[in-house]
C-alpha cells in the first residue's frame, strides 16, 4: 500500500464532493499500528485455549437483499444478532496484527466480506471517511474510495474540538454489503449510494458508484456548519440505511425522519417522528422494521407506495440526561429481533439508577398491556449504560456496560470503566426473563460478537493499571457459563482504543477489531 504523503493527504482533502476513487495497484504489507511504551509490563496472553463447542442451530434467517449472515455489516445480519456462523480464534498461540490507516485517526468501523473473503470496510479519519478494500490476511489496501467530508469533521478541524466527531453517527458509519457484494451507505450529502468493486485489466482494484439516490427533497441538507443539534432544522444527517425483505432501502435521520427508497424507480417516501432523535441503526425482519429513537421503540411496515407506516410504538424510561458512555439521552442499542420466528425485539433503556434490558413482543395483534415481556435491571446502581447492540442467540441476550467511556481520551493513563457483562434469557413460556450469568470483564466500547461456530463471546477489554499502561485485549468468554477463557494483548496506547467499532469474525476464523488508528486482527497461529 502506498504511504500517505503530505501531498496525498492534501489531494484527499480537496477531493470532489461526489467522492473520489483511488486505486492501489501495488499493495504492500500492512503498516502496523505502533504500540505505546509499557507493553512489556503487561501479559501478552492469559488463560488457555478453548475447545470449540458449536451452538445449536437457531441463527436468524438469511435476508434476501443482504450478503450472507456474518458478512453483511456491523450487526452481522438483518435481525442485528451480532453473531457469526464461523468459529473465531480459540486461543491457540493467537497472533495479533494490525494495519495503520492514518497517523491520527483511521478507525475501520463497519467490516464486511465479499464472496472471496476480501474485506470491504468504512474507515473514519480526521479528514473524512474512506471506503477500503483490504486483503484479509495482510490487511493491505487494494482500493479505496473517499466519501464527502461530514460537517462535524469540518467543524472539528476548524475549532480543534474533535469530540464533535465521536458523537456523530452519520455520513457512512453504518453501511451494509448487499446480496451482490455492493456496499450501500448514506453519505454526508444526504445521498444513498451503492458502491461496487472490481478488478481491472492491470490487476488492480477499484470502486465504482453504481447507484446514487438524492434524499435532498425529503431531508434538510444545509450542513455547511455543524451544530448539535441543529436548532433551525436546516440540516438532518442520515444515520443509517438497511434494506427490507421486499428490496426497498430504508433510512433514518438524526432528527427522526424515517424513509424508504425504491431502487427500481428512485421514489423516496418518508415520515417524521417530531421531537425525537435517532442515533442508532435498525433491524429488519420479513414482517417489519424495528427502529428505536431517544423516546420510543417502533415497529414499521411500508404502505403500498413505500411510505413508512407505524404498526406500534412503545415508550421507555429515557432518564434525565446523557450518561458518560452514551451518545445521546436514550437507548444506545440497535434493536435486536430474536426468538422463534422473530417473535421478540430487545433494547436497553436509559433509566437514571440502573439501566434495564427490555424485551417486547413484536406482533401487531399483541393485546394492550401485554407487549412488554420483561424489564431486567443490569449492572451497578448509578453506573450502567450501553451504547452498543446486544448479542442475541435463540432466546438469549448478552449486554455489556459502557458506563464511563466518552471517547479516546477517556481511558488513558491506565484508567478503565466499571465494566460488566450479563446474559439474560427469556423463559421458554415467554412469562419473563432470567439472569443466567454475570461477568466482571471491562469492555469499554466495543460492539461484541458471538461465534456460533465455537460458543465464545469476543470482547475487547481494558483493565486499570497502576503504572498507567493502556493495554487492550481480545477476550474470549464462554457463552454458556460466562467464564473468561483467554485474553490476547492486541496493543497498548490510544492507537488501539476501540472507540465504538465492532469486533467482526471473518470466514477464515480471524477476529477483526476496528481501533482508533486502523484495523487489528487476531488469529490462531498454533
Amino acid at each position: 500500500m502506498s504511504r500517505r504523503t503530505p501531498g496525498r493527504a492534501l489531494a484527499f482533502a480537496l477531493a470532489l464532493a461526489a467522492g473520489t476513487a483511488v486505486a492501489a495497484p501495488h499493495p504492500a504489507a500492512a503498516d502496523p499500528i505502533p504500540r505505546a511504551p509499557g507493553h512489556r509490563l503487561v501479559d501478552s496472553y492469559a488463560g488457555a485455549p478453548a475447545a470449540a463447542r458449536p451452538l445449536p442451530e437457531t441463527r436468524p434467517p438469511q435476508h434476501p437483499y443482504l450478503a450472507p449472515n456474518g458478512r453483511s455489516g456491523m450487526h452481522a445480519d438483518g435481525w442485528g444478532s451480532a453473531t457469526s456462523p464461523w468459529s473465531g480464534p480459540l486461543g491457540a498461540h493467537p497472533r495479533a496484527d494490525s494495519e495503520r490507516m492514518a497517523l491520527l485517526g483511521g478507525e475501520c468501523a463497519t467490516v464486511t466480506f465479499d464472496r472471496a473473503g476480501r474485506i470491504v470496510t468504512v474507515c473514519g479519519t480526521f479528514t473524512g471517511f474512506l471506503v477500503k478494500l483490504l486483503d484479509p490476511r495482510s490487511l493491505a489496501t487494494l482500493a479505496e474510495y473517499e466519501l464527502p467530508q461530514r460537517p462535524s469533521t469540518v467543524e472539528a478541524i476548524t475549532r480543534l474540538d474533535f469530540s464533535r466527531i465521536f458523537k456523530d453517527t452519520s455520513g457512512g458509519a453504518y453501511a451494509y454489503l448487499d446480496n451482490e457484494d455492493r456496499l450501500v451507505l448514506a453519505d454526508s450529502r444526504q445521498h444513498i449510494i451503492r458502491l461496487a468493486h472490481r478488478q481491472r485489466a492491470d490487476g488492480g482494484w477499484e470502486f465504482t458508484v453504481t447507484d446514487d439516490w438524492d434524499l435532498g427533497e425529503r431531508v434538510p441538507h444545509d450542513c455547511a456548519t455543524w451544530a448539535d443539534p441543529f436548532p433551525d432544522g436546516s440540516c438532518d444527517p442520515v444515520t443509517s440505511v438497511m434494506p427490507d425483505w421486499q428490496g426497498r432501502i430504508w433510512w433514518v435521520t438524526r432528527q427522526g425522519r424515517v424513509g424508504t427508497v425504491d431502487p427500481a424507480t428512485g421514489t423516496v417516501r418518508s415520515v417524521r417522528l417530531d421531537g425525537e432523535e435517532i442515533q442508532n441503526s435498525f433491524s429488519v425482519a420479513a414482517d417489519g422494521v424495528s427502529i428505536v429513537s431517544d423516546h420510543a421503540l417502533y415497529e414499521f411496515t411500508a404502505a403500498a407506495d413505500g411510505t413508512p407506516a407505524m404498526v406500534w410504538r412503545q415508550t421507555y424510561d429515557r432518564g434525565t440526561g446523557t450518561k458518560p458512555g452514551s451518545v445521546n439521552q436514550g437507548s444506545g442499542t440497535t434493536p435486536d429481533i430474536f426468538g422463534d420466528g422473530g417473535r421478540y425485539v430487545a433494547i436497553t433503556d436509559n433509566a437514571d439508577d440502573r439501566m434495564h434490558v427490555l424485551v417486547y413482543r413484536r406482533g401487531a395483534d399483541v393485546p394492550a398491556g401485554r407487549r412488554l415481556v420483561c424489564e431486567v435491571p443490569v449492572f451497578a446502581p448509578g453506573a450502567s449504560t450501553t451504547d452498543n447492540s446486544l448479542i442475541s442467540w435463540g432466546d438469549s441476550l448478552v449486554v455489556e456496560n459502557n458506563y464511563g467511556y466518552e471517547n479516546v481520551s477517556s481511558l488513558t493513563f491506565g484508567r478503565s470503566v466499571v465494566g460488566g457483562v450479563t446474559r439474560i434469557d427469556v423463559r421458554p413460556d415467554g412469562s419473563g426473563c432470567e439472569t443466567v450469568w454475570e461477568s466482571g470483564e471491562r469492555s469499554p466500547s466495543v460492539v461484541p460478537k458471538l461465534s456460533a461456530g465455537n460458543g465464545l463471546i469476543y470482547l475487547y477489554t481494558k483493565d486499570s493499571h497502576s503504572l498507567g499502561v493502556d493495554a487492550w485485549y481480545l477476550t474470549a468468554v464462554d457463552f454458556r457459563t460466562g467464564q473468561t477463557r483467554w485474553k490476547r494483548l492486541v496493543g497498548t496506547g490510544i492507537g488501539y482504543d476501540n472507540n465504538w467499532a465492532p469486533i467482526t469474525v471473518g470466514p477464515d476464523g480471524t477476529a477483526y477489531i476496528g481501533v482508533f488508528n486502523g484495523l487489528a486482527a487476531v488469529r490462531d497461529d498454533g
